[in-house]
């Protein structure tokens, strides 16, 4: 068996083909998206509780729309919701170099147009982690969980980087015009695919009734409820991303700060090129669980670093072993959920996984305010491997979770 990423899923199936492609260039464009928007920020006010506050405000709507989301993915064509969410995506872009384009750029747009692309983020995401179980084989799911990682990895680990350089050299407007053409060539890639069936509804329900048979399966199911909420916890207090505009400030300024956005992807990007392992792994609540904590350890010796070839190298680890979670996460959803329901579930783990990031912006910027940037990153790094160990504790099931995927 071969050590390296498994490609082959990529020639073999067509329409998972352009799907791929068309998500990894659009989430590139994100990625750029996601450093200039606190960058712009950070800029306008010089306060990290402003940056924080910014991702509170992308929060709260995705509570509300990931939900929605999942059930409309389990109703309504997931194709048709990728196309016309997608198309509102790129409006919003084209909103925010308006804005940055304007003599007085307003924070308040800016607040606005962010907050509710997070919400059309939140109706967005559902469909497209739904409709990839929908035309792939249950045999392709370690792989494509691979072929995830890879595309965060490189997209995270470029787009960072070249936000930092746009930014620096072009400004905010290119900056924000170059994540439009992502979501325009995303477009063409999702018109390009064929055959894309609706999901089987098994029933006709209301919205809010939809949403409660998806909960109710997630809470019956310790293997699911565990990942969730590892991963939660990992990234509301092990997540420092509100800090790095500040601490790129004693590393070297706007340059330096592309570094730190991407050195977590290049972890993650290592992982994946070399995750043929991984279909030999049948523990998968240990290996979630276990790398969960290596984040948080990285995390706290990241806090205590004062050069920034130590900062970063710990950022690196961080990463890869947030990649090694994210491939088994990704199987076990797959695994343990039907396709009937993969909408509703993968809207709660929306909530788990981008939701976490968001809240742990917003509690990194109001613990720095509070008790300094050290102390913020630290003591969240404690807290994630404390929150790991009572998820083992609580949720014996999930610690105990085998793959029910034959090593291949």
């Amino acid at each position: 068996m071969s050590h390296f990423i498994n490609l082959s899923i990529l020639k073999r199936n067509t329409n998972f083909r352009y799907l791929f492609i068309g998500q990894f260039v659009s989430f590139f464009g994100t990625m750029i998206t996601v450093v200039a928007l606190p960058y712009q920020i950070y800029h306008m006010t010089h306060s990290t509780l402003w940056v924080g506050l910014l991702s509170l405000s992308q929060l709260i709507p995705l509570l509300f729309t990931a939900l929605l989301g999942g059930a409309l993915a389990d109703r309504h064509h997931r194709r048709i919701l990728l196309l016309s969410t997608e198309a509102l995506l790129m409006i919003g872009c084209l909103l925010l170099a308006f804005n940055a384009w304007s003599v007085h750029s307003s924070i308040l747009v800016l607040f606005i147009v962010a907050t509710i692309m997070s919400a059309i983020t939140g109706l967005h995401r559902p469909a497209l982690d739904s409709i990839t179980q929908q035309i792939v084989d249950a045999k392709d799911y370690p792989s494509i969980g691979a072929l995830n990682s890879f595309k965060f990895g490189v997209a995270m680990t470029a787009g960072p980087a070249v936000a930092g350089l746009l930014i620096g050299h072009f400004g905010l407007v290119t900056t924000y015009l170059l994540d439009f053409s992502t979501f325009l060539i995303s477009l063409i890639a999702l018109i390009l695919m064929r055959h894309i069936p609706p999901p089987t509804r098994s029933g006709i329900e209301k919205t809010f009734e939809s949403v409660k048979i998806g909960f109710n399966y997630a809470i019956s199911k310790q293997p699911l409820m565990g990942s969730y909420l590892v991963d939660f916890a990992a990234m509301i207090f092990g997540m420092p991303m509100a800090l790095f505009p500040a601490i790129a400030e004693n590393f070297g300024g706007a340059n330096t700060l592309g570094f730190l956005y991407s050195a977590p992807a290049v972890g993650a990007l290592i992982i994946s090129i070399v995750s043929g392992w991984a279909h030999r792994i049948k523990r998968h609540g240990v290996a979630i669980a276990v790398s969960a904590s290596l984040w948080g350890i990285a995390i706290i010796l990241f806090g205590l670093s004062h050069k920034l070839w130590l900062a970063l190298f710990f950022l690196v680890c961080a990463g890869a072993a947030d990649a090694v979670s994210g491939i088994f996460r990704s199987v076990l959803w797959n695994e343990t959920i039907p396709n009937n329901l993969r909408g509703r579930l993968a809207g709660i783990e929306m909530i788990s996984y981008l939701s976490g990031p968001k809240l742990g912006d917003t509690e990194a910027g109001l613990v720095a305010a509070a008790f300094g940037i050290t102390f913020s990153v630290v003591s969240g790094g404690v807290l994630c491997i404390i929150g790991v160990g009572a998820c083992c504790i609580f949720l014996p099931k999930f610690w105990r979770y085998c793959s029910e995927i034959d090593s291949q």
